[in-house]
């Protein structure tokens, strides 16, 4: 596998900045500006791009062929290693949670068409997956190859992930993502700069997710800058959960501003951020920088599994 394959995933397409346009913005003496990581590459969009940057460049100093990963029927995570994995030469398996259903979802469909080898796995044993037993197990059936953790998540996604801030980052008052395994946002921790504020929106339901930030800041030794808050009241129920008034919103927000957003992971962190502008949170002067961080190519099942018809 040459390094000028490589290359070409690994450098990002460029990135439009979108300030909104919005009475209540006007209102309440607001900026919003929207960062389209969802734009950074048509594949291995959004977050999800960065956090397989260095795990990819890793695999291959290892002289690993095979990626192997773990996720969802509709993960985000294998759709982009699935492409990622065809791009660069590699081969790639992913475990999927949970028993097989034909015909495949399009998340699925998808991995598959890019050579991924599906292997489900009961829910109980991928509560363990990384258990050496799982683990010693999986290289039994498959053979040597490199993993690339759940969601993305390790010291290698988080050195990909602090790169999303930079010098043009540097104005804003505010910084927002949606949180899912807490990378994206632990990496973004170690870059914000002294005067800014972290704002992370957890798609995940429960009060956890404060502990688990704590304990990925702690373990990969991140001292941030800036300051930072997590909300996790806007989860709509849970992961991959919604309702009407979460689905109203997309479709409204869609068509002011012509930007899809997805309903696990973006559409949550935008109605939490339009919530808290109306509570006045926010101070006068404010400009707020949420990031998209993808996650679009799972709309595509939701309408299908749902009958809705969700902007792609």
């Amino acid at each position: 596998m040459e390094f000028y394959y490589l290359r070409a995933l690994l450098i990002p397409n460029q990135i439009e900045t979108q300030e909104l346009d919005f009475p209540l913005l006007k209102e309440k003496g607001i900026r919003l500006s929207i960062k389209r990581l969802d734009q950074v590459h048509p594949l291995a969009s959004g977050n999800k791009f960065f956090k397989l940057k260095y795990n990819l460049i890793e695999a291959q100093r290892l002289r690993k062929s095979v990626l192997l990963t773990f996720g969802g029927a509709y993960s985000n995570h294998i759709f982009a290693v699935a492409a990622a994995a065809k791009k660069l030469g590699f081969d790639a398996i992913g475990v999927i949670r949970g028993d097989e259903h034909h015909p495949l979802n399009p998340t699925l469909s998808f991995a598959q068409s890019c050579g991924m080898q599906l292997h489900y796995m009961n829910r109980e044993d991928y509560r363990r997956k990384n258990d050496v037993e799982i683990i010693n197990k999986l290289e039994g059936e498959f053979g040597d190859f490199y993993v690339i953790p759940e969601g993305g998540t390790n010291q290698l996604a988080i050195q990909g992930t602090k790169e999303i801030l930079n010098k043009l980052t540097s104005d804003f008052s505010h910084i927002t993502t949606s949180i899912g395994t807490g990378g994206t946002f632990a990496g973004l921790m170690d870059s914000i700069a002294p005067h800014q504020k972290l704002l992370g929106f957890s798609a995940l339901k429960g009060d956890f997710i404060f502990d688990e930030i704590s304990k990925l800041l702690s373990k990969f030794n991140i001292n941030p800058s800036g300051d930072y808050q997590i909300f996790n009241q806007f989860h709509f129920g849970g992961y991959g959960k919604t309702n009407l008034e979460l689905i109203d919103f997309i479709r409204w927000f869609y068509s002011q501003f012509q930007i899809p957003l997805d309903q696990v992971y973006t559409g949550k962190m935008m109605f939490g951020i339009m919530e808290l502008i109306r509570e006045d949170f926010f101070p006068i002067g404010s400009h707020l920088l949420a990031l998209h961080t993808g996650g679009l190519q799972g709309i595509a099942g939701f309408n299908q599994k749902f009958g809705t018809a969700l902007p792609l």
